[in-house]
Parts: C-alpha cells; sequence; structure tokens
C-alpha cells in the first residue's frame, strides 16, 4: 500500500513509529469516511422513500438502512480486485455522467432561475454566529470532505509505468477534476433553489432532496436523489478498499497485533478481516444517527480530520526534515516547496482546528459539535 504511509515511512526510516501512525490514522479516516458515506446513501434511500411514498422513515430505520449499506459495501469488497475493480470503473463514468443528468435537469426543468448576483454574492446564515466571515470558513468542511482520497493514485503507483510522473499528475487532475466538476454542480444547484426557507425547513431526510423536489418535480427528484445516492455509494464503497488493504500492509510491517489475521486472504485474495472489521467500526459508528441527527456531522467532520491529520504528517516530514526525500523525481515544486510545504501545514492545522468548532449557536447538548469526542 503507497501513498502517505510509504511516504513517511521513506522520509523518516530511523522513525517507523511516525509511519505506523500515520497509516493506523488513514486506515481509521477512510473507515471513518466509509462509513459517513454508507449514511449518506442510507438518507437518500429514506428520501427516495418520502418523495415516492409520502413516508416519512425514523432513524432507527434509516440507521438499519445504513448498516445494509455497510454490509453491502463489505460484501463487495469480499470479491477482492475483481469486485472493487468494477465498482471504481462505474464510479468514474457515473459521476460524469450523473453530474451531466443532473446538471441538464436542474437547469432545464426549475421553474425559476435565480440571478447571477443573487447565485455569487448572496449570503444565507442560519449557523447563529454573528460573524459572517466565520459562517464562510464552516463551509471548508464540506469543501474538504469532497476532496479527501485525492492521493489515491499514489497509492498504487507500483503497478504503473512511469510512476513518477503518472502518479502526482494523477493527483493534481484528481483535485482539478474534482474542483470543476463540484463547481458545475453547485452552479446548477444555485441557479434552480427556488426557496431556500424551504429547505432549510424540510422533512426530507437529505434537505437537498427538498431543492431538488421544489425545482423539479417528484418523478425527476427520485431520478437526481438516485444519482448522487449511487454516487455516493460507490465511493464510500472503495474506502474500505483502502482501509482493509492499509491494514494488511500495517500487519505486514509488524505495526499493529494480529498479523496473521490481517493478513489472510480469502479465494478472491480480498483482505477479507480488514474488509469486514472496516463493515464492523462502521455499522457501530452509525447507530449513532439513532440519538441524533448531529451525530452524522461529527461523522462527517471525524473524517475529514482523520483524513487532513494523515495528509499533515508528510508534509510535516519535509517542512522539518527539509533533506529527507533524498534525490528529487522530476515533478517537483523546485525552490517554492519549502514555502508550499509550509503554508499546507499551517492550512491543514487551522482546517482541523475549525472543524472541532460549534457550527452553531448558542450551543447546546444537540447542536454540539461531538466530533472533538472522537478525536
Amino acid at each position: 500500500m503507497g501513498g502517505l504511509y510509504y511516504w513517511v515511512s521513506k522520509m523518516k526510516a530511523d522513525k517507523p513509529v511516525l509511519g505506523y501512525v500515520t497509516g493506523i490514522l488513514y486506515s481509521c479516516a477512510m473507515i471513518f469516511t466509509g462509513t459517513s458515506g454508507n449514511l449518506s446513501t442510507a438518507l437518500y434511500i429514506a428520501s427516495m422513500a418520502e418523495v415516492g411514498t409520502g413516508i416519512t422513515l425514523t432513524r432507527v430505520q434509516i440507521a438499519a438502512m445504513a448498516w445494509g449499506v455497510n454490509l453491502l459495501s463489505g460484501i463487495i469488497n469480499t470479491f477482492g480486485s475483481r469486485g472493487i475493480g468494477t465498482v471504481a470503473q462505474i464510479n468514474v463514468w457515473w459521476t460524469l455522467i450523473g453530474t451531466i443528468i443532473l446538471v441538464v435537469t436542474l437547469l432545464v426543468k426549475s421553474p425559476v432561475k435565480n440571478s447571477a448576483s443573487f447565485v455569487f454574492t448572496d449570503l444565507e446564515n442560519f449557523t447563529g454566529w454573528e460573524n459572517k466571515g466565520f459562517v464562510v470558513l464552516l463551509g471548508f468542511l464540506q469543501a474538504v470532505y469532497t476532496l479527501e482520497g485525492a492521493e489515491t493514485s499514489a497509492q498504487v503507483a507500483e503497478e504503473a509505468q512511469n510512476a513518477e510522473w503518472l502518479a502526482p499528475i494523477g493527483i493534481a487532475a484528481s483535485i482539478v477534476g474534482s474542483w470543476f466538476i463540484g463547481l458545475i454542480y453547485l452552479l446548477a444547484l444555485l441557479f434552480s433553489i427556488q426557496s431556500i426557507p424551504s429547505v432549510q425547513s424540510t422533512s426530507f431526510a437529505i434537505p437537498i432532496a427538498q431543492l431538488y423536489y421544489d425545482a423539479v418535480g417528484e418523478r425527476l427528484t427520485l431520478l437526481c436523489l438516485f444519482v448522487v445516492g449511487s454516487c455516493q455509494f460507490l465511493a464510500a464503497c472503495t474506502c474500505f478498499t483502502a482501509s482493509s488493504r492499509l491494514l494488511y500492509a500495517l500487519a505486514r510491517d509488524n505495526a499493529i497485533p494480529g498479523k496473521k489475521a490481517f493478513m489472510s486472504l480469502n479465494r478472491f485474495q480480498a483482505p477479507w478481516v480488514g474488509v469486514w472489521l472496516s463493515a464492523t467500526v462502521a455499522i457501530i459508528i452509525s447507530a449513532a444517527y439513532i440519538g441524533s441527527v448531529v451525530a452524522f456531522n461529527a461523522i462527517l467532520s471525524s473524517a475529514a480530520i482523520a483524513v487532513m491529520l494523515s495528509y499533515l504528517q508528510p508534509i510535516l516530514c519535509r517542512v522539518l526534515w527539509p533533506e529527507s526525500m533524498g534525490e528529487r523525481g522530476p515533478f517537483h515544486l523546485g525552490r517554492y516547496s519549502r514555502i508550499i510545504n509550509v503554508i499546507s501545514a499551517m492550512f491543514t492545522i487551522f482546517v482541523c482546528v475549525l472543524f472541532i468548532l460549534p457550527t452553531s449557536m448558542p450551543v447546546n447538548a444537540l447542536n454540539m459539535n461531538y466530533s472533538i469526542v472522537g478525536k
């Protein structure tokens, strides 16, 4: 398993514990990310049920669906590279095609189009915080969450030809592609939203369902929810792929106990113990949704924090030990490398602190940001 774990271990071979901590942290991050993605999938399914039948599902029912989605993720990953390879290919094309479907549907069918002034300058604050700048910063959570896993191409670099070029290009292309596709989708949403109070007070399990419903009606809302929900599931499924294989690598290097179990492969050559540990932990965490909707936001924040802290480790190694990588590869930032790494480290620490702060005021037991408990 390449990527973060490999980089830190290579840069500080004299301190293997740093690599082990990075690997364990990232495996936890992938489990949290998969958990939040599968819970989101359950919320989309619940919203589809309400749109189609008018029946509002309870938190217990939604949590039960999340458990089922986690089990399905585990089953797919049990089939090893064959199963997850198919999922990954479908995910890439479905995300592109699905985005086109969503954008065209919203822009063509929404009865009222908002002005450019509304889209680019209007600020709606429902948080209770008086400082508008801080409210804008709270939006970083969703932005950072969408970029999780951008380094995936580096994790499989050893399997590619010309990896010294293709891996960094893959990372950059992933970020630019996510930004471009996400921007187009967000603009379509903002130009098509019919009523912000309607979305704010919706009874749907996931509020964006109300935006779709107001803009395109019942039948097309079901289509939109299916597109986004299926993309969410396909992406979340690959998180268990990453966590299980990283647990395999950690066990191989004697970084975690249970070496024999975590290195055990089934007949599909999948590290099944890591797969089902990931799915089991996800099921347990999803149960928190029964107690409070706020628990979902805590899971989302925890996933983003864990991933960002994982990203921080190799960056700090480059800042504190700038010569630790030895000879540079063909793809580097030259004399700007150190300052960019320093800025990246500062930004990462800043957003990690930001993500544990309350997202609404005044703070009480129901709206507290409980992600700090997991950290």
